[in-house]
């Protein structure tokens, strides 16, 4: 058995992890971790999160810098549900030594410390980690996932963005115009803790961080092109939506696009391509990603849509993926009953 923990398991991506790996199979779900300082210390996890009675019902444990110093030697995989800072304080503790480390912030996607420190707010100091971690998009990278000592998981907007633009870029029918992608998520992707923003009887179907939102730099780096990205807040629970609209080279076809997406999603079971728009009721509660795309010969234009629950597919699904590429397991495994494939 895999032994593994997890560093931030009160949260809803944490919730989703908990209850994966401790129905998976090959995984021993031995640890769950939060700030020593977190009203959440102590508590059976099934006491936050329903959804886990039945499930598990195991107390979070405080963390501090003496248990933290021995988890990376304890454990075979490590997951971080953790907030930014706390991600990037402690890789230096954590990464490099026996345990797998899948950190779902946004504290290693970047490369360039420069653009790091302009969209998340503080200077990044971890040259060797920032430089080491493997991007997590699994569908796309899984040789280097499996290699990795540090995986940075791909944020939820990426996820479902570059899922629709990488084949296009990848078959080289993509131009120079910017693509440009709206994307609407619900309104877990803010986190568990509660805000004025993000309360129900405030929320309504809204923009924000217009031109400045930070997955737009990761989107770029990712794609290898720069990008119109514009994210918005919907009044539902969760899943996302993004709609891309890019121009393709004069001449393109539709069966060329159709090769570029079939070829690059031939043998990847996570990525439904589909006949038509998906809805986000296709992919809540599921790790898919449903794919769909119409052409316009005459204005050589593409639009793209893709729907991804966030929580899953664009947090703890993903990271799942990733573990079981480094653990040399399917990458599905656990994710979905065996035959339902």
């Amino acid at each position: 058995m895999i032994k593994t923990c997890i560093l931030g398991a009160s949260g809803y991506t944490g919730a989703e992890l908990v209850k994966y790996l401790s129905l998976h199979d090959s995984y021993n779900l031995a640890g769950l971790y939060v700030s020593e300082r977190s009203a959440d210390a102590h508590k059976p996890i099934n006491s936050l999160h329903s959804g886990l009675i039945g499930i598990n019902s195991d107390p979070l444990q405080p963390l501090n810098d003496t248990i933290l110093e021995q988890l990376a030697w304890d454990y075979d995989v490590i997951f971080l549900a953790t907030p930014h800072e706390a991600s990037h304080d402690w890789m230096q503790q954590l990464a490099g030594k026996r345990a797998v480390v899948l950190d779902l912030s946004g504290a290693f996607r970047i490369k360039d410390a420069d653009v790091f420190a302009t969209y998340y707010g503080f200077p990044h100091t971890d040259d060797v980690w920032r430089e080491a971690a493997i991007y997590g998009l699994a569908e796309w990278y899984p040789a280097q996932i499996a290699e990795a000592s540090l995986v940075a998981v791909p944020g939820c907007y990426p996820t479902a963005s570059l899922t629709g633009l990488k084949p296009l870029k990848a078959a080289g029918l993509l131009t120079a115009t910017l693509p440009i992608i709206n994307a609407v998520s619900g309104v877990s992707g803010a986190g568990r803790k509660a805000a004025l923003g993000n309360s129900f009887c405030e929320v309504s179907l809204q923009a924000y961080g217009l031109l400045q939102h930070r997955h737009m730099p990761e989107i770029e780096a990712y794609l290898g092109q720069e990008v119109i990205f514009t994210p918005h807040l919907g009044n539902f629970k969760r899943g996302i939506l993004a709609t891309i609209t890019v121009e393709v080279q004069p001449g393109t076809t539709t069966e060329q696009i159709r090769s570029a997406f079939t070829q690059a999603y031939a043998e990847t079971p996570c990525i439904r391509l589909r006949d038509s728009a998906p809805k986000i009721d296709d992919v809540v509660h599921t790790p898919f990603c449903d794919v769909h795309f119409a052409h316009c010969a005459q204005k050589n234009y593409v639009v793209v849509t893709t729907a991804i629950d966030n929580v899953l597919k664009g947090a703890a699904a993903q990271a799942i993926q990733c573990a079981n590429l480094t653990q040399g397991l399917p990458i599905m495994s656990g994710l979905v009953p065996e035959g339902q494939l």
